[in-house]
């Protein structure tokens, strides 16, 4: 009974998002949305994608140090590809777990084990995560000055961050990590899985990169989010909402790191919501102007990138037969 509650929640609830979203538009003056819409200038659609292609090239270069570090060779526009194939998945997946078909990818190029190509994907979008909480962060500090009501969530925020660095502390050390996830093999783990699952995490650390090698990339990670929402910032120009660049440039985080919340694709719906209720709080803008902010910014961000990684895994394909990867583990 519990497995399939289970089985019916893990499919369904990625919708939760699409029904939000929906909700909103419903809720709001679709002729507002319509109008707002058709306000944009293609000249800022085109500047807002042309960015696209500089942000994916900055994040391929800092994946590329993290990789450099781990002794995974691949080369630049190998790793280009990769990157943007999992953009593609991204964008039809909830939580942004996408990134994680990258792997198979790598493997198939380097031949190297999967708990190590897990690690360094895995590494390249928790620095770049972080880079977007230190923005969350003092965009909050900056709300909390505009509204003093804010203070929960500051708090509530600084809780989050403080369990995620101890947990990636304690993980860090080989001896803490490896020991604790060989305890949790154990017991936890079915009997015929026992060995695959232990030789995955028992290369989580091979080549683990030292931290003051990982400055750089988080370094790139934020440029890289200063130019998202740059891209997204283009279109409150072509509306000309009046929100200075400075307060959406650590605001519109917020309602993007809500939307990392694996009930939705690419965000969709819960950041809208976010968003919305960040903006027409703080500024005299509607709420179907910031929708279509929102929207234009998904769309540019998400969308386009990923049919971007779509058109390039059509020429790329990866054997994943049951003989390709358990001895190689």
């Amino acid at each position: 009974m519990k497995k399939k509650i289970f089985k019916h929640v893990k499919k369904y609830l990625p919708l939760l998002g699409i029904i939000i979203l929906l909700y909103i538009i419903y809720s709001l003056d679709f002729e507002k949305i319509k109008t707002a819409f058709l306000s944009v200038q293609p000249f800022f659609i085109l500047l807002a994608l042309s960015l696209t292609l500089p942000r994916i090239l900055i994040r391929n270069a800092a994946w590329q140090m993290i990789q450099k570090e781990q002794k995974i060779n691949i080369s630049y526009w190998k790793s280009l590809k990769i990157l943007f194939i999992g953009f593609f998945y991204c964008s039809i997946t909830p939580g942004y777990i996408g990134h994680l078909m990258r792997i198979p990818y790598m493997k198939e190029e380097t031949k190297q084990p999967y708990g190590k190509l897990f690690i360094n994907v895995f590494l390249e979008v928790m620095i770049r995560a972080f880079s977007l909480y230190i923005m969350v962060t003092i965009g909050l500090l900056l709300v909390l000055d505009l509204s003093y009501q804010m203070i929960n969530i500051l708090t509530i925020w600084f809780i989050w961050i403080l369990i995620v660095i101890v947990i990636l502390l304690f993980f860090i050390k080989k001896e803490r990590g490896e020991k604790l996830l060989l305890i949790l093999v154990k017991y936890l783990i079915p009997t015929k899985f026992k060995k695959d699952t232990k030789n995955f995490f028992e290369t989580f650390y091979s080549d683990f990169p030292k931290m003051r090698k990982l400055i750089a990339p988080f370094l790139l990670g934020a440029i890289t989010w200063v130019i998202v929402f740059s891209q997204e910032y283009l279109y409150v120009l072509s509306l000309g909402l009046n929100i200075p660049y400075f307060y959406f440039l650590l605001l519109f985080p917020l309602a993007n790191v809500a939307g990392f919340i694996p009930i939705t694709v690419g965000g969709l719906g819960v950041r809208e919501a976010a968003g919305i209720l960040i903006f027409t709080t703080l500024f005299a803008v509607s709420k179907e102007e910031i929708l279509v902010v929102s929207l234009l910014g998904f769309l540019t961000v998400e969308v386009f990138t990923g049919l971007i990684g779509f058109l390039l895994s059509l020429t790329d394909t990866v054997k994943m037969g049951k003989n390709d990867i358990k001895p190689s583990l």
